[in-house]
């Protein structure tokens, strides 16, 4: 058997003197005491995520003298407030009559929206902005059967896109207002709509190397 490594004294007070490991803070404190505040705007500075805040204590919890046990801000102001309809998803909502719309969106504010779906970009084109989506299916019958889908879940907007298949496994959906030569609020809520479709079973499947 062999013998156990032998230590000398003075090896033993070098490693007794090694400091013990300390992580430092990974964010300056100035980073960590300046608060955040997320504010996205829609058509006409709409604030279209909506307020939201902190509620205020429940007549018990004042009792117990919660806030003693707590650390904060003392001058922290606490509010009640509540989203208001535009903070809703787009897909909840339902689309306007085209005779209620007088404008069509400036290119500022069709960028705001597109960050309220998915896997969408812009089209500048010559007759206006446009909104485009691309899927990539497994062949086909998956192409046509996305297209059915697609069709079904927007079919009561009133407001369909325009749709093809590309072969081999491409499918193209356009969304635009053309009485108004640009997009719409409607084409956004439609959008919107079309990303709750699953497309995961019509996908090419990833192929799992061993």
């Amino acid at each position: 058997m062999a013998a156990a490594p032998l230590l000398s004294l003075s090896s033993l007070l070098s490693i007794s003197r090694i400091s013990p490991y300390r992580p430092r803070d990974i964010l300056p404190s100035t980073a960590r005491s300046t608060p955040l505040r997320l504010r996205a705007e829609g058509p006409k500075n709409i604030d279209i995520l909506g307020d939201f805040g902190a509620r205020d204590p429940f007549p018990a919890e004042i009792e117990s003298n919660f806030a003693d046990k707590v650390q904060g801000n003392v001058s922290t102001e606490h509010k009640i407030l509540i989203p208001n309809a535009s903070a809703l998803s787009l897909a909840q909502m339902q689309c306007a009559a085209i005779a209620d719309i007088h404008h069509a969106l400036s290119l500022d504010d069709a960028k705001k929206l597109l960050f309220k779906v998915v896997g969408w970009k812009l089209l500048d084109e010559e007759d206006g902005l446009k909104l485009e989506g691309v899927w990539k299916v497994r062949d086909e019958k998956c192409g046509e059967e996305l297209i059915n889908r697609i069709n079904s879940k927007v079919e009561s907007t009133g407001h369909l896109p325009q749709l093809h298949f590309e072969a081999p496994n491409l499918v193209r959906a356009r969304l635009w207002t053309p009485s108004l030569g640009g997009l719409s609020f409607n084409d956004f809520i439609v959008a919107a709509k079309i990303d709750e479709i699953k497309v995961s079973d019509l996908q090419p499947r990833l192929r799992v190397w061993a």
